[in-house]
């Protein structure tokens, strides 16, 4: 019988996470200051992030201590489970092994719990009160929400309308865990309003829900901001995603030929691709295979600029694919992938051909999520349904050729049965963005 499940004994639990940025072949671009154009260091970030987190978000150090606090709180579901997906194996007929890490297992149910706890416990070890988040498809506030409880603090989250809308029990998970959660836009905020008198019907997206988070941040002195993908120090805390996978499949004597995850802001992966860019980089024989929404293409179709992180343009200048921080992508289901950026280490990773990218279309997504669940027996929630259909490509296009594959099933669709339920009903549609679009979209970057 094929062994499924390949779990770690508790004394290999992983205590350092992996920083790729000591290993970028051409490095990293710093971080402009949009008032100066000149690097911005961590002094002038302090008013919106805790030093503990910037310390890591400027560092060049390839391996970074986990706090003990942390570690315990993990324990509730780390090391989460490698398994091998041979049902799914089974009904495509492929010689492939495809293996996946399911971070479903964790208290918010997806990836993000992992830097959430890493930022609440930061926080909190400077006498932060209060954070203010944003969030997309309301893993991250789930997430932060859940964190922030456990240290003590408060917590406000700004969710992009659309999945506001879409995501309800998303809202009831927050409002269990003690955050309090309003729509974005909303009128709590500058931004918010300015878009609501303009768009009273819009979307939302999350570079204006970042927009009011920022606000929020900088209106008191008691609250810190807090970030679910994109920057350094978020991908850094993902990390333990892949490192854990690599002992898993160690315990077996396996090697993945090809590593994918979906791409949104880049953390979850950053999370398990990140660890494999050494052996890469010692000429291993791996791919590392980034999957975004055809109707945010960021990687596939963006533009390699500086570009803000937010519609009010409050945030440094990053250095990353983008499709322009005023970028108001389509109402897919997958909204943790509606970013207009790439995180800068992912961006430097395609840069430097460390990885490539594809970009899916919502219906085959939704279907390859469909075949995996009546196989596997997860429902994936819609982001990781893109790293299904990707890697079920993968492993039917040469059917007989014997490889192995390692995808990151990032959280379970529970939360999500409404937008599978438009699917079966036929109410969902394919989003293709035009390259006209982009180009508007992109017309207004920073001019550097």
């Amino acid at each position: 019988m094929k062994q499924k499940h390949i779990l770690l004994p508790p004394d290999q639990q992983v205590k350092s996470w992996y920083n790729v940025v000591a290993d970028l072949p051409g490095g990293l671009a710093p971080p402009l200051d949009p008032a100066t154009g000149q690097p911005m260091g961590p002094d002038k970030m302090g008013a919106i992030f805790p030093m503990g987190l910037l310390e890591q978000e400027m560092s060049q150090q390839r391996w970074i201590d986990i706090p003990r606090e942390i570690l315990e709180i993990w324990q509730i579901w780390r090391p989460s489970p490698l398994i091998r997906a041979t049902f799914l194996e089974e009904a495509l007929g492929t010689k492939a092994k495809i293996y996946y890490k399911y971070e479903g297992v964790s208290p918010s149910g997806s990836h993000k719990t992992n830097s959430a706890v890493a930022q609440a416990y930061y926080n909190k070890q400077e006498g932060v009160k209060r954070l203010a988040t944003e969030t997309g498809a309301g893993q991250w506030g789930c997430a932060l929400s859940f964190a922030a409880h456990k240290f003590g603090l408060d917590c406000k989250v700004y969710m992009v309308r659309v999945s506001y809308d879409q995501k309800p029990y998303r809202k009831v998970m927050m409002n269990t865990y003690g955050a309090e959660i309003v729509a974005s836009p909303s009128p709590d905020t500058p931004t918010g309003r300015e878009v609501l008198a303009k768009t009273p019907d819009t979307p939302g997206s999350l570079g204006i829900a970042i927009s009011e988070a920022l606000e929020d941040t900088v209106s008191r002195d008691d609250t810190k901001y807090a970030l679910g993908s994109v920057l350094n120090h978020v991908c850094l805390h993902q990390t333990v995603i892949g490192l854990e996978a690599k002992q898993q499949l160690a315990l077996v004597g396996d090697y993945p030929d090809v590593v994918i995850g979906c791409c949104g802001g880049g953390s979850n992966f950053a999370g398990l691709a990140a660890p494999f860019v050494p052996d890469k980089l010692e000429g291993k024989n791996i791919r590392l295979l980034g999957v975004e929404p055809a109707s945010c293409p960021t990687l596939t179709k963006g533009s390699f600029a500086y570009d803000f992180g937010d519609l009010s343009q409050r945030t440094p200048l990053l250095y990353m694919y983008t499709l322009g921080h005023d970028f108001i992508p389509p109402g897919i289901h997958a909204g943790g992938l509606r970013y207009h950026g790439m995180a800068p280490v992912i961006s430097a990773l395609m840069r430097e051909k460390l990885m490539e990218a594809t970009a899916l279309q919502q219906l085959e997504c939704f279907e390859a999520g469909t075949l995996f669940a009546r196989t596997e027996g997860i429902i994936p929630a819609p982001e990781s349904c893109h790293a299904v259909r990707a890697a079920i490509i993968e492993a039917t296009r040469e059917p007989d050729k014997p490889q192995t594959i390692l995808f990151n099933l990032s959280g379970h669709g529970l939360l999500d049965l409404a937008s599978y339920e438009k699917y079966f009903a036929g109410e969902l549609v394919n989003y293709e963005m035009p390259d006209e679009a982009i180009a508007e979209a992109t017309k207004n970057l920073p001019k550097l």
